[in-house]
């Protein structure tokens, strides 16, 4: 089972560039989430952070009861352990196969046999659809099992916390899908705490548990996607919808006056420039047929209905369909029903 992550009041520059400041957040047990952001805004360095790849000037990250920032170097390699992390690119070593690529974490880090390990990979990559391209090098793949390899030498070591820097970059929108499904139906098998940054609105709106939002060196929301999807929080509402018109703009955020601007426009009957209309709470992604029912799901759930009260009518209203409409899809597991899962 995953474990809790949780930011407090965390601040990084490099320089005299202040890349975010005062961030604080707590990343769920066994649940998903996801982390958006424009370009620039500090994702990829909030993910090296955590596993403590980069030091923050301020703050704290608890990890399993250990502020990994105030620990020794033994303390450290240890915490590193509950970790899984799936680079952008998948970060595969060229010379090397498949199956000896996702071996590597093992050998390096581990005193098991030839044997044990060989077993333990080719479940991984049997769970990551990637049996009978053991033997094939990375560069004699698609983008797509480049990423599902990299996402099975994560996995080697039955992390408790996964990790995905951008796992849909380069990848088209069916691979996409199948790659969100993959991280799913992983969460559903072991109840690992994961955290996608991502620029997808689709993995974004279907994907996870919960969503958080940087911009302008902040983070500007976190919590239960029920909460999010229907904030009018303008920043979260024009990144979710994917509109022109709103505070974040191409190069930089925009200022008072072209916002003001375009509201006008919007105001007179103007389009807003972006995608088509999806506001509202699409439903999430549910595990493969046969495999456990998510935890995180009932976990999360009851957070939003102990919060219901504080939100407004129409996002209590849109919530309420929502888990209605979820409650009639989702299969729930019969007590003492055989489930297959990982080893």
């Amino acid at each position: 089972m995953g474990v809790e992550l949780s930011v407090e009041g965390l601040t990084k520059s490099f320089g005299s560039q202040k890349i975010w400041e005062d961030v604080s957040l707590t990343l769920p047990q066994g649940e998903v989430s996801v982390l958006l952001g424009p370009s620039g805004t500090g994702k990829s360095v909030f993910l090296k952070s955590l596993i403590g790849l980069l030091r923050p000037e301020r703050g704290s990250i608890v990890i399993d009861g250990t502020d990994i920032l105030e620990c020794s170097s033994k303390e450290l390699y240890e915490i590193r352990k509950l970790f899984g992390v799936l680079f952008q690119d998948g970060a595969l070593f060229g010379s090397m196969n498949l199956f000896d690529n996702v071996a590597f974490v093992l050998r390096e880090h581990t005193k098991k046999s030839e044997s044990e390990i060989r077993k333990i990979v080719m479940e991984k990559i049997e769970l990551v659809g990637l049996l009978g391209a053991e033997d094939k090098l990375p560069g004699e793949i698609s983008g797509g099992m480049r990423k599902r390899a990299g996402l099975a030498r994560a996995l080697v070591l039955d992390p408790e916390i996964i990790l995905c820097d951008e796992p849909d970059s380069g990848l088209d929108p069916v691979r996409t899908a199948y790659l969100s499904q993959l991280l799913i139906d992983i969460n559903a098998q072991i109840d690992a705490t994961i955290l996608i940054v991502t620029h997808n609105i689709s993995v974004a709106r279907t994907v996870p548990d919960n969503i958080g939002m940087l911009f302008r060196k902040h983070l500007v929301m976190f919590g239960p996607r029920e909460v999010l999807l229907t904030s009018d929080e303008p920043v979260v509402e024009q990144f979710l919808n994917g509109r022109r018109i709103g505070p974040i703009g191409m190069s930089e955020e925009k200022d008072e006056s072209q916002i003001a601007q375009e509201q006008a426009l919007v105001d007179a009957g103007h389009h807003h420039g972006g995608t088509e209309e999806i506001e509202g709470i699409v439903p999430q992604i549910q595990p493969t047929p046969g495999l456990p029912f998510r935890q995180g799901v009932a976990r999360r759930q009851e957070r939003v209905r102990q919060i219901m009260h504080t939100l407004p009518h129409n996002a209590q209203v849109a919530i309420g369909e929502s888990f209605d409409a979820e409650q009639h899809t989702q299969v729930i597991p019969v007590v003492g029903e055989e489930m297959w899962t990982l080893a």
